[in-house]
């Protein structure tokens, strides 16, 4: 009975000891520690441009807008979206307002979008819950790298449901179609 014991302390010593010499106690790093070896990239996200310009829609579009665009960078572990609240033209884009914007965010792009409700009906204010939702892409120093944009009506066929579902999957679709044209051109 002594050898048995005595032979199982002499082992789970020489483990013990085997495990503190080659620091084996530490098994996973984490997040932090893996994520801080590889570069992160900032993408900047402007505030949509909304069109037709009616303030009674705007604020239910920006939180559509991005949230769509906080759910595709959720699982993201190299990118992540920074918000800026400023109105920057979707067609008259300033290249040295993006260089600036992107050097104090630390950014690699940025995106400027774009949304644009289908007017339907005889009224001022009557709208379609369908929409296009244009983005282009620009590096750190402003030039143009990739434009995209996503119609609900034509790509889904939607004909019912809200408008907020509507920017939501309009930005899904532009983000993916933009993703697919950055690794083309990479």
């Amino acid at each position: 009975m002594l050898k048995k014991t005595t032979s199982f302390t002499a082992g789970f010593l020489f483990l013990f000891l085997g495990f503190h010499l080659v620091k084996s106690q530490v098994f996973v790093k984490n997040d932090d520690q893996r994520s801080s070896s590889r570069e992160s990239r900032n993408i900047v996200y402007f505030s949509p441009e909304i069109y037709p310009n009616v303030s009674e829609i705007k604020d239910a579009t920006y939180d559509a807008f991005f949230s769509a665009v906080s759910d595709r960078f959720m699982h993201s572990k190299t990118s992540r979206m920074v918000r800026v609240d400023m109105p920057v033209l979707y067609e008259n884009t300033d290249q040295q307002t993006i260089r600036e914007i992107c050097l104090n965010n630390n950014a690699a792009y940025a995106v400027i979008p774009q949304v644009k409700f289908f007017k339907v009906g005889l009224g001022q204010f009557v709208f379609s819950s369908q929409v296009v939702v244009s983005m282009k892409l620009y590096d750190a120093n402003g030039n143009f790298v990739s434009e995209s944009s996503y119609d609900t009506f034509k790509k889904n066929a939607r004909i019912i449901g809200s408008a907020q579902n509507s920017i939501k999957i309009g930005t899904t679709g532009a983000l993916k179609l933009m993703s697919k044209d950055f690794k083309k051109t990479k």
